[in-house]
């Protein structure tokens, strides 16, 4: 089984910046053209035009012919522009990368760029990056893109097409997401949330009050790195562990228009379950309602219920009398419909 993977590395030269965000400010006016000629089309249709027609991505790189040269711009890079935009054209992502300040982006294909050793080569200008002795670049390499941060670092990733290999893991998991306790399993093991925003905040709160910019980016930038360090040995280690691992669908986006939001967005639940899709050779999002209430004994009703019912986490079932740990128990529930309803199609990919 073959997936892809994208290999970062950090550009070493800062002068590099200049070119690049010259790249990416006339990628950027390629993809506001787009928009022009959707919003174009949308107006003839309002005025009675027979029917919408939308351009395809062809349709636009090809309006876009030559033009390369005049902006600065390889002719693939405005053609893989193209291609994102009438991709996101339809999903409300499509006007994300038309701000005054964004970001800068600049796309590339395998033929408009050479790799040499730890330097790669786009229209004759080169760009050394880091970190090829701690991760080096296969030769499979295909085409990737530059991309800034917020600090205005530069980064040049490539897309890797690499054969999985099979995972030797095996044994069933559920889990239980959190915001005390990040994740519970359902053999009882917690895994305590690291609070990562909660450890800055404090001086967050100091560098915003200062209108100290950079100093606030820096720290966010900080907890982001924090956070991605911890959901990936995480994932990572329950993935190895683990052949099947099913997890509750907790509505993250519902949770944070709430008083919790500064806990739901710390927690980082939608990477996490992400991180353990990919990873994961068998991943199941299970329905968690009513996963609380449920005895996983018996499978009568008879947990604490409402919002009376939150500060209880531990309970004796009326019926069978045993008693529980609330999210141990969720878990529980959580791997035992993984199993009644995902058995068959886990086994048939599996023979696949």
């Amino acid at each position: 089984m073959t997936e892809i993977r994208t290999y970062k590395y950090r550009i070493k030269d800062r002068r590099a910046a200049k070119v690049l965000r010259a790249h990416a400010f006339q990628c950027n006016q390629v993809w506001n053209w787009c928009v022009a000629q959707h919003r174009d089309a949308l107006d003839r249709y309002k005025a009675g035009a027979p029917k919408r027609k939308w351009l395809s991505h062809f349709d636009l790189a090809k309006t876009f012919k030559g033009y390369g040269r005049e902006i600065g711009l390889h002719q693939q890079t405005i053609g893989s522009v193209c291609e994102q935009w009438a991709r996101n054209r339809s999903t409300r992502f499509r006007a994300s990368y038309g701000a005054k300040r964004a970001c800068g982006w600049v796309p590339f294909q395998r033929q408009s760029r050479q790799i040499d050793g730890n330097s790669v080569w786009y229209l004759g200008k080169q760009f050394r990056f880091f970190g090829t002795k701690r991760r080096p670049l296969p030769g499979s390499a295909k085409g990737g893109f530059f991309i800034e941060d917020a600090l205005g670092h530069w980064y040049v990733c490539f897309h890797v097409e690499i054969t999985s290999e099979q995972n030797a893991a095996n044994g069933e998991i559920g889990i239980d997401l959190g915001l005390k306790s990040f994740a519970t399993l359902s053999d009882g093991q917690k895994i305590e949330a690291p609070r990562l925003y909660r450890r800055y905040e404090e001086r967050l709160a100091v560098a915003q009050r200062a209108h100290n910019k950079q100093r606030v980016c820096r720290l966010h930038a900080k907890v982001k790195n924090c956070r991605q360090d911890f959901l990936h040995k995480t994932s990572t280690e329950l993935a190895a562990r683990y052949a099947l691992i099913a997890v509750g669908n907790v509505n993250a986006k519902q949770l944070a228009q709430t008083r919790m939001a500064k806990s739901v967005f710390d927690a980082g639940w939608s990477a996490f379950r992400a991180m353990l899709k990919y990873k994961s050779g068998g991943y199941v999002e299970v329905d968690e309602k009513f996963t609380t209430q449920i005895c996983a004994e018996c499978g009568s009703i008879a947990g604490p219920k409402g919002q009376a019912g939150l500060n209880k986490r531990e309970w004796i079932c009326e019926d069978c009398g045993t008693s529980h740990d609330r999210d141990v128990n969720s878990a529980i529930v959580i791997l035992s419909r993984a199993l009644s309803a995902e058995r068959p199609v886990l086994e048939s990919r599996r023979a696949a």
